[in-house]
């Protein structure tokens, strides 16, 4: 009779959450449908008033000219979309890590905090096109600065959140900790690593966006080739189709990069981000 009892009830709970999952995937799917609706009623509108109103392609144009322009100027977009996604993504490696390696010198030294945490905000109040004028005569007109201006977007909010989460541990844990005399370097792998995975994912997503845009107004100060060089060379020559597909490469490359993050954080933290550690 017990085994009886169990059988049902381990077959309830996994029908319970197979229906859970059902439901998520459900939610999910729908949400797709809404978000690609909601984005083909802008479209059919947008096409409608510049058709109406007769707007002249290089003021505005339909999304039909941009689709045009896309399919047509692909492989213009494709090298030009290469070297910007790698100065992007060396930017967002460099600027994680050494943001990742500066928050743990604050969380262990609260000498090194006070010194350079204002230090930090200040370069964080400086407009990052005021900053690339600068880093392009210092580095010259090659993939440093780019790759320096992207990395300096992504530094200050991975930087301000790893802080927040590698102290956003329960101070009772902490005091297990030493009481088992564990070293600095097994409270850090142990507690403090896994407390501040959330924190760091959620500013992960953040300049995996902006690594982009860092890159792109790295060449608008000097380029010959990539994205934000299309994006003046196309705005120069009044060519608004192929300045529109220009912007939606670079969306879908931050799209893309969002994307990705995500898919990792959903591999690396298998637990309630909101557990306290």
């Amino acid at each position: 009779m017990t085994h009886t009892n169990s059988t049902r009830f381990a077959g309830g709970s996994g029908f319970a959450g197979l229906r859970e999952r059902f439901a998520a995937f459900r939610g999910g799917i729908r949400g797709l449908v809404m978000a690609a609706l909601g984005l083909a009623i802008v479209l059919l509108v947008w096409q409608a008033i510049v058709r109406a109103f007769s707007v002249p392609v290089y003021l505005v144009p339909a999304p039909t000219d941009v689709l045009v322009a896309l399919y047509n100027d692909r492989i213009l977009l494709a090298q030009n979309a290469v070297p910007t996604i790698t100065e992007a993504a060396l930017g967002f490696l460099l600027g994680n890590i050494f943001a990742i390696l500066v928050a743990i010198s604050f969380v262990y030294n609260k000498i090194v905090e006070d010194l350079f945490y204002p230090v930090a905000i200040l370069i964080k109040t400086i407009p990052i096109i005021a900053i690339a004028p600068v880093l392009k005569i210092m580095l010259g007109n090659g993939i440093e600065p780019k790759v320096l201006i992207a990395a300096l977007i992504c530094f200050f909010p991975t930087l301000v959140n790893a802080v927040q989460g590698f102290r956003a541990v329960n101070p009772q844990l902490i005091e297990l900790m030493h009481v088992l005399s564990a070293s600095k370097t097994q409270v850090f792998r142990r507690v403090r690593f896994y407390a501040a995975l959330p924190y760091a994912f959620a500013a992960l997503k953040v300049s995996v966006t902006m690594c982009v845009l860092g890159a792109i107004v790295g060449e608008w100060i000097g380029a010959n080739t990539g994205i934000g060089y299309l994006i003046l060379q196309s705005m120069y020559v009044f060519d608004t189709p192929r300045l529109f597909a220009t912007i939606i490469v670079a969306s879908l490359m931050a799209i893309a990069g969002f994307a990705l993050v995500t898919w990792v954080e959903s591999r690396v933290i298998h637990w309630d981000p909101g557990e306290n550690f």
